[in-house]
């Protein structure tokens, strides 16, 4: 069985800062990131403007940094996975190439592993809950179901 052991080289595309645009909730964003952070603060139409800004900012990093100093929408945990898997499906479903790229991963076991701790969303030294991985095998799922009943 192929792992995908990290969103890097040729598997780049799979990573939230992979720059490819999406709309969701309305707002078009430069990459999954920003649209995940955006997420962060809520649903309520008086963060629609902030939202915007998030969404012009240039790079997933800086988003990110600047998503940290917000306060988080009080049911962020409950929500984040499901919020993540909207986001994701969006990103591949909206972008075509990478979705054909995604469901060229094939059977392989999607890892997003890192160095930088984050044992929620990926795997840090081996250890490590793999939510965006499982998310992505998620996604990839229904195409390949398509493919195959074609």
């Amino acid at each position: 069985m192929e792992i995908v052991k990290e969103f890097q080289g040729e598997y780049r595309f799979l990573s939230n800062f992979w720059p490819a645009p999406l709309v969701y909730r309305g707002i078009r964003y430069p990459s999954s990131e920003h649209a995940f952070q955006a997420a962060k603060v809520g649903e309520h139409p008086k963060w629609d403007m902030l939202k915007m800004n998030l969404a012009q900012i240039q790079s997933p990093g800086e988003v990110k940094r600047v998503a940290r100093t917000l306060r988080l929408r009080p049911n962020w945990e409950e929500k984040k996975v499901s919020i993540m898997r909207e986001i994701v499906l969006a990103k591949f479903t909206q972008n075509e190439e990478l979705g054909r790229k995604l469901v060229k991963t094939g059977s392989a076991v999607l890892q997003e592993g890192n160095y930088w701790g984050d044992t929620f969303w990926g795997i840090c030294k081996g250890k490590g809950g793999n939510w965006l991985g499982r998310i992505l095998m998620e996604v990839r799922e229904e195409p390949q179901a398509k493919q195959k009943a074609a």
